[in-house]
């Protein structure tokens, strides 16, 4: 008789993929988010001292923004090496990227000790950061993803979710400190704990991720794959509408996440809530978008991605015309329901299915340089909406919310405009190396609108 309570060694390997991906992404945003949260109530008046509060918030805003700009360089480099020499390799060295930046932004000294070396050093780590999880998305959402069988959407979204459990961490660790410490010694050098922290994490990551085997998807494919030397060339040349439909996908996500992670935080402390009556918002709506992300992607199984997302797309686009009157409220149970809602309910609808959206989009041989790509363009959204938006409330006088609801609804319906023109990819099969579509120039078919 054979011995049925042996787990299968496939669905070992899942889960310890599932389980690497999510805590990956976990400490590789605790680290990008941290510096997110710091952004915003730190840095302005650690290493922009020598400005006016609204003028530091925006150049705070602008480093912040750079690591967005980054990323899709480091989608590019580690997608070509992840591609021709596998995924597990690169992931390996995102992580350790991303903790030694972050550890040394815990040690940097400040503007008030080497004047404007410190705003340069600051961002020329938030850059290495930048690059990090530029590489580590797509190759994490692709060891869940390749190593799944079925359920691909529930799989590869606990790499997305892992964003939101990052935050988590890293307001509390902010938040944490700053109640043990009080507000001088904070502001002085308790802030850098929380970067500091980020060592640990990166030896607990490393030690998952390195119990994962390379996907089964990528091992079938690597004798084929690795005689093309320049997935990014193929990218561009074979699937140039499926790359930009995917940009234009993601891009409503991330200026939502900008908003309500980021510029929102700002604008409520400078509208007269306690920074910590901000941060305790934000930190229950990250742990409940968790659970909104893992189960919209899960129903994206059932009814397909598109469905999923457009939903979320129209009904953000009316949500931005309501955040900023919930905000005004100066009511923080009212500014708590707004996190919640646009965080936990209607974010999530967006940016769930995203990681198995973007994996379906391309063929095993340029899978992880294009997802990456298409990514971490569109998150060039969630880096500059808050530097914009900050301007913008600069230029006006703190009275230009309605022309940011206005761009944030503005995004929302360009996704729904290529959410349509693309087909449904949830049955979409990743052991194919390239699946040529008569005509198009482009693979998987992703240009050509259908219904589910």
């Amino acid at each position: 008789m054979p011995n049925l309570s042996v787990t299968p060694p496939g669905r070992i390997q899942l889960r310890r993929a599932v389980t690497s991906s999510f805590l990956g992404s976990v400490i590789e945003y605790y680290d990008f988010l941290l510096y997110a949260t710091a952004s915003a109530v730190v840095f302005n008046k650690v290493f922009f001292s020598s400005l006016d509060s609204l003028t530091a918030t925006v150049a705070s805003f602008g480093t912040f923004a750079t690591g967005y700009l980054a990323r899709p360089l480091g989608g590019v480099l580690f997608g070509h090496f992840g591609d021709r020499l596998g995924r597990k390799r690169m992931l390996v060295l995102t992580m350790t990227l991303m903790g030694v930046a972050s550890f040394l932004i815990g040690l940097l000294p400040t503007y008030g000790q080497i004047g404007a070396l410190a705003p340069v050093a600051l961002v020329l780590l938030r850059i290495l950061q930048g690059v990090a999880v530029g590489g580590e998305w797509g190759g994490a959402v692709l060891m869940s993803a390749e190593h799944a069988t079925s359920r691909r959407g529930l799989w590869a979204s606990f790499t997305n979710a892992g964003a939101p459990f990052g935050m988590v961490l890293s307001t509390a660790a902010l938040t944490g400190t700053g109640a043990v410490l009080g507000e001088q010694a904070f502001l002085s050098w308790g802030w850098r704990v929380p970067f500091l922290i980020s060592v640990v994490l990166l030896a607990i990551g490393l030690f998952v991720r390195l119990r994962v085997e390379e996907t089964p998807v990528f091992e079938a494919a690597r004798e084929e794959v690795s005689r093309q030397k320049a997935p990014l060339l193929d990218v561009l040349r074979n699937h140039p509408r499926t790359l930009l439909l995917g940009v234009g996908v993601g891009l409503a996500a991330f200026v939502a996440q900008g908003t309500l992670t980021t510029y929102l935080i700002a604008y409520g402390v400078r509208t007269g809530f306690p920074r910590q009556a901000v941060l305790n918002g934000l930190t229950l709506s990250s742990a409940l978008a968790v659970l909104g992300i893992v189960g919209w992607s899960a129903l994206s199984d059932r009814v397909g991605r598109r469905p999923v997302v457009l939903a979320g797309a129209l009904l953000m686009a009316v949500f931005a015309f309501v955040l900023f009157p919930m905000v005004n409220s100066g009511s923080t149970a009212v500014l708590t329901v707004a996190l919640v809602l646009g965080q936990a309910v209607l974010h999530p609808l967006m940016y769930g299915p995203l990681a198995a959206l973007y994996t379906e989009l391309f063929a095993t041989g340029s899978r992880y340089t294009g997802a990456s790509l298409g990514y971490q363009i569109a998150g060039l959204g969630a880096g500059l909406a808050p530097l914009l938006f900050a301007q913008l409330d600069a230029s006006s006088g703190g009275g230009g919310t309605t022309t940011i609801s206005t761009i944030i609804a503005g995004c929302c319906l360009l996704t729904v405009v290529c959410v349509l023109a693309l087909r449904e990819t949830s049955r979409q099969d990743l052991t194919a190396v390239a699946v040529p579509v008569p005509g198009s120039g482009d693979v998987t078919g992703a240009a050509k609108p259908s219904s589910i």
